[in-house]
């Protein structure tokens, strides 16, 4: 009598991986943002004028919570994803929620558009794009069976 075998882990495409790593990589860049403006460094800093500059430096201690929760757990959420982790979809929607967040607060209460122009608002539909996408594709990615 033959025993029955447990499920075999779907092969994992390499076009996952490639997805991972440009997740990685794109997640990153906020984490540079977010520690060189929060280090305020100045070679970093340099290209904004002084009314760009006061309006990041007077972000309220909550909103740069919110900020930080939002870039670093992208950030976890992709090495999350690229490792293979079933956390990769809850982390990234942690990130959502704190990305919609700060979007409201800035675009509805602050003068960020007059402050940092048009192409603040494309940025921003890009970055919730992406992070849409990679929660998605983090769950897509756990039907399939390739996260564990």
């Amino acid at each position: 009598m033959a025993e029955a075998s447990a499920p075999s882990a779907a092969k994992t495409p390499v076009w996952f991986y490639i997805i991972g790593v440009v997740a990685v990589l794109w997640n990153a860049m906020g984490a540079v943002d977010y520690v060189m403006t929060q280090f305020r460094v100045e070679a970093y800093m340099a290209s904004f004028s002084e009314e760009q500059l006061a309006y990041f430096y007077g972000f309220p201690a909550w909103f740069v919570a919110v900020w930080a929760t939002a870039v670093w757990s992208a950030l976890a959420a992709s090495l999350l994803l690229l490792f293979r982790s079933k956390l990769a979809a809850p982390i990234f929607l942690l990130s959502l929620a704190g990305f919609v967040i700060n979007t409201i607060y800035t675009f509805a209460f602050t003068p960020a558009l007059e402050i940092m122009g048009a192409g603040n608002v494309v940025f921003s539909g890009v970055i919730f794009a992406s992070l849409v996408f990679l929660w998605w594709f983090s769950r897509f990615s756990e039907t399939r069976g390739w996260l564990r």
